[in-house]
């Protein structure tokens, strides 16, 4: 075998094991990736059930039931509701059209199972993808 041929095949090993690693680096990390949808966005997509991902919106006027420790809300961005169910302590600021984002995965039966639940922290913030999705609904309203 002559040195180039030599050169040529370390070249090719190279390269296919750099693929590979490149290959195994990314599958790890779609399985740690969380995505960001609208209800909307959740009525539009299929999501399979064992996808986790974050749910972001308005708590709807009047659907939140507390029953324990067991919550159940619904999410909107003024054209879709997700209904949602969430067991533990919320947060303090959670309340009634308040922006919130839930992170779980949604059931066969259309219910999202939340994990986590995040509450904007003051009366100017609310989460960026929050925002744009109720500025895409035309239902934003600016404090001027």
């Amino acid at each position: 075998m002559t040195p180039k041929r030599r050169r040529l095949w370390l070249l090719l090993g190279s390269l296919s094991a750099l693929g590979v690693a490149a290959a195994l680096v990314l599958t790890a990390l779609n399985d740690n990736l969380v995505f960001f949808y609208s209800p909307t966005q959740v009525a539009e997509k299929s999501i399979g059930p064992d996808r986790r991902f974050r749910l972001g919106g308005l708590v709807e006027q009047g659907s939140v039931q507390k029953d324990g420790q067991t919550v159940r809300f619904t999410v909107t961005d003024t054209h879709k509701t997700v209904k949602v169910v969430y067991r533990g302590i919320l947060p303090d600021l959670f309340r009634e059209g308040q922006g919130v984002i839930a992170e779980g995965s949604i059931g066969p039966d259309g219910v999202f199972t939340a994990r986590e639940i995040l509450a904007k922290h003051d009366e100017n913030y609310m989460p960026p993808e929050v925002a744009k999705a109720i500025k895409e609904s035309g239902q934003w309203k600016d404090k001027k």
